[in-house]
């Protein structure tokens, strides 16, 4: 199999084609990134100045030499632009792997001494919800409803 094609298949490959399976796919990709960004990429996007300097750095190397406005631009880039590409079903599993692990980041990072379930404050619950749905996209694909379909048309699916 040529590079080109290799690199297409791992940035496109839509999974599964069965018109059921991705018409549920569909709406769980455009739900979770619709929610994602317009309820927290945009406020974050809007209130970059005011978060900049003391947002949330992991503590776990490279990324702990960021600085705290070069981790808010990344966050940025997953909650927005990651969140984005999943509605569209564009590059959906690059895009689910990172907005996954930017909910893994808040889960046990910015969230890590917090309880599983909220009680009324902070918790890990609200993270893990949008994990959980973007790993199930990350496994299967964005399914025939999508970008990724248009631009990756296999001759005959393979499995692995």
């Amino acid at each position: 199999m040529p590079r080109e094609s290799s690199l297409k298949r791992v940035l496109f490959d839509c999974g599964t084609r069965d018109a059921t399976a991705s018409a549920g796919l569909f709406v769980l990709r455009a739900s979770v990134g619709l929610m994602m960004l317009l309820g927290h990429g945009s406020s974050k996007l809007r209130g970059f100045q005011d978060m900049k300097d003391g947002f949330y750095v992991p503590d776990f190397f490279p990324f702990s030499l960021m600085s705290p406005p070069v981790s808010l631009m990344l966050t940025i880039g997953a909650e927005v632009g990651a969140a984005a590409l999943l509605v569209l079903g564009l590059m959906t599993r690059p895009a689910a792997f990172v907005l996954g692990f930017a909910m893994v980041v808040a889960a046990f990072g910015v969230h890590g001494t917090h309880p599983w379930v909220s009680m009324g404050g902070p918790s890990k619950e609200m993270a893990l919800l949008y994990l959980f749905p973007v790993l199930a996209i990350l496994l299967s694909g964005a399914g025939g409803l999508s970008l990724d379909a248009a631009i990756y048309q296999e001759k005959k699916r393979q499995y692995w």
